[in-house]
């Protein structure tokens, strides 16, 4: 069985959404560069047609895959949650001790983790190190860089 992701309302309904663009708009490109190809004349020595059907392979491979995510994604309901410890879809500020520089992320599945917009993944080694924790902890966690102590200064949602 596979695994439970969760995820926001954004996420979900972005994954929906390309679920449904590789459905619909998707093939129908796929199909129309098949057709394209097949008007060139002999199949057993054209190229482009044999291009276009390994596209529609690996584009019915990324459909397969997202429908098995999408059946196993799981919206967590963020009015429910506890913002006194650190939890998914928590917004954590932190501070590098050492350093003192401050940084906000937001731990979301992997799919939504994207650094440049401040979403990181659950299972990344910061939101490891950082999960269940509350504002004033400190903790300590091993990154590529070395160890590194944290201290949580706000968690909300």
């Amino acid at each position: 069985m596979s695994e439970l992701i969760y995820y926001s309302k954004e996420g979900l309904e972005n994954l929906k959404k390309e679920l449904h663009f590789l459905k619909t708009e998707g093939r129908y490109q796929i199909a129309k560069a098949i057709a394209e190809a097949r008007d060139k004349g002999d199949l057993s020595e054209n190229a482009e047609y044999d291009a276009a059907k390994e596209a529609q392979g690996h584009h019915e491979a990324k459909i397969s895959k997202l429908e098995g995510v999408y059946a196993n994604a799981r919206l967590i309901d963020e009015s429910k949650l506890d913002t006194s410890k650190v939890l998914a879809l928590s917004i954590v500020k932190i501070r590098n001790t050492k350093n003192g520089s401050v940084m906000q992320y937001q731990l979301v599945s992997e799919t939504e983790a994207d650094l440049k917009s401040g979403k990181i993944s659950v299972k990344s080694p910061i939101a490891k190190g950082l999960f269940g924790k509350s504002v004033g902890d400190k903790v300590e966690i091993d990154v590529p860089a070395g160890k590194v102590e944290f201290e949580v200064l706000e968690i909300s949602r």
